[in-house]
């Protein structure tokens, strides 16, 4: 399964949209899922259910600086680059759905004003579209970074023995060279 069919799959099974798309690129930010999910709990429902940004397009933020962020403060065309990065993926999201406000996307008026989520029922499905929306945060992304479509990345997290996992990817079009360091030191190049 590919990072935005994960990513459908996760939101469906009761992670907010922040953490649908940061918790499907775990293979890619080599976070654990506990840690991203945390990470991105807080902008659910467009930050905390006040309907700003799609939690989505946070998602899908928070993992492009993950990936290509900078962390050297003073360092002006690193933060220029990022932002320049941050404008393009928003913007590819805005042109596809018309926005990356949560409330403009849910079509309310304003914020329901409450924090408490609603039940994840098949009535909230059919009125939502929040699944359709995380795959396509994730989607975007995974073009951006250069997977290729239908790239299968999905490694388990609970594994036997401690696994890193570095995704080099060498070019943006051709190749993913996928290096494995096991807890023994024993490095493995597919």
């Amino acid at each position: 399964m590919d990072h935005s069919e994960y990513a459908a799959e996760l939101f469906v099974k009761g992670y907010n949209c922040a953490q649908s798309v940061a918790v499907a690129f775990c293979d890619v930010t080599g976070l654990s899922e506990d840690f991203s999910a945390k990470m991105a709990s807080s902008f659910g429902g467009g930050m905390g259910r006040m309907r700003e940004v799609c939690g989505a397009v946070s998602g899908m933020l928070m993992v492009l600086g993950l990936v290509y962020g900078y962390d050297t403060p003073g360092d002006d065309a690193a933060k220029r680059a990022q932002y320049q990065d941050v404008q393009h993926l928003a913007q590819v999201f805005r042109e596809q759905c018309g926005s990356i406000i949560c409330r403009e996307l849910l079509g309310l008026a304003r914020p329901e004003g409450i924090p408490q989520a609603e039940a994840r029922t098949p009535e909230y499905y059919k009125k939502r579209p929040c699944p359709e929306l995380v795959a396509l945060a994730a989607q975007i992304l995974e073009e951006w970074l250069g997977i290729p479509p239908g790239c299968k990345f999905r490694i388990p997290t609970k594994c036997g023995s401690l696994i890193l996992v570095y995704f080099t990817i060498i070019n943006l079009l051709d190749d993913i060279n996928l290096t494995i360091i096991d807890n023994s030191g024993v490095c493995t190049v597919l």
